[in-house]
């Protein structure tokens, strides 16, 4: 049986200036997304006038370990804020193929920690700090078919400074034999490992820098302190 067709890579095109919040700083919303694929193919997907990607780079995942690969990307509304959304081939098309609901304000926005199996079933979950620049709030979701379902909250932490670029600021690692979560506190002076335990978030343990956390190199010493693996 032939192997299906795989994304490979994938990149933002088209930057525009019709939602104007700039949480990356210029030129970082974009119009569409462009995916190339195995065989070949350039495949984009066109936003409508009041969307934007408020966003880096699309980032490669597979929810499990068989899946096809998807683009895990931040999508912004002019009426509703951020929202997490992954992008899959659908019909031979690039398509929204599942969503978590929006912020629900325009010019709010989140950043993801990253996606992995934090409770050991095969299947990896999405973690998203929404809000990092006033008052954010971790959360946890997992796909439900067409839906990114949040699985718990908490709030505390922050993974990004407001107009840079720099969005390494939190990671999963593995620490003590299974999948958690690097995520700073608020004033991002202390790093906190939060693991998925029974569905809830639960702090496993915590790391206190001298300054707030402002890229991967403090997260890496964190990581190196409690003996977490990438």
């Amino acid at each position: 049986m032939a192997q299906a067709e795989q994304i490979v890579d994938a990149r933002y095109a088209e930057p525009v200036t019709r939602y104007g919040h700039f949480a990356l700083g210029r030129p970082h919303e974009y119009a569409r997304v462009v995916a190339r694929t195995d065989a070949g193919r350039e495949l984009a997907l066109v936003l409508p006038e009041h969307e934007v990607f408020e966003d880096l780079t699309p980032r490669l995942v597979r929810l499990t370990p068989g899946a096809p690969v998807q683009l895990l990307a931040i999508l912004s509304a002019r009426h509703s804020g951020a929202r997490l959304a992954l992008l899959g081939l659908v019909g031979g098309r690039l398509a929204v193929v599942a969503e978590s609901a929006p912020i629900g304000t325009p010019n709010r926005w989140l950043n993801p920690v990253g996606v992995a199996d934090l409770d050991g079933d095969g299947m990896a979950e999405i973690a998203a700090v929404t809000t990092p620049h006033i008052g954010g709030v971790l959360r946890i979701y997992r796909r439900d078919g067409a839906r990114l379902m949040e699985l718990d909250a908490q709030r505390g932490f922050s993974n990004h400074v407001y107009g840079q670029e720099q969005l390494g600021l939190s990671a999963p690692a593995r620490l003590a034999g299974r999948m958690q979560l690097l995520v700073p506190d608020q004033p991002r002076t202390t790093v906190r490992v939060m693991a998925l335990v029974d569905g809830r978030l639960t702090e496993t343990a915590r790391c206190t820098l001298p300054m707030p956390v402002d890229g991967p190199a403090e997260l890496a010493a964190c990581a190196d302190r409690l003996g977490a693996t990438r």
